[in-house]
């Protein structure tokens, strides 16, 4: 069980420091204020985390 958590926490920062890389900051924030609301069941932290993520891929479509 614990390997499966070490991988799944390797998963979730190679994917983090992919997004720093392609969008920068505000990527980083978004991820950041998505995830933290989805794990404090907070609707409305996560809602401004994917909108940004959403307007961040918008912009480079």
């Amino acid at each position: 069980m614990p390997l499966i958590a070490l991988a799944i926490a390797a998963l979730v920062i190679g994917f983090e420091q992919l997004v720093q890389v392609k969008y920068g900051a505000m990527g980083l924030i978004g991820f950041v204020a998505l995830s933290i609301g989805i794990k404090a069941k907070n609707t409305m932290i996560g809602g401004i985390g994917a909108v940004i993520l959403v307007m961040l891929l918008a912009q480079t479509g």
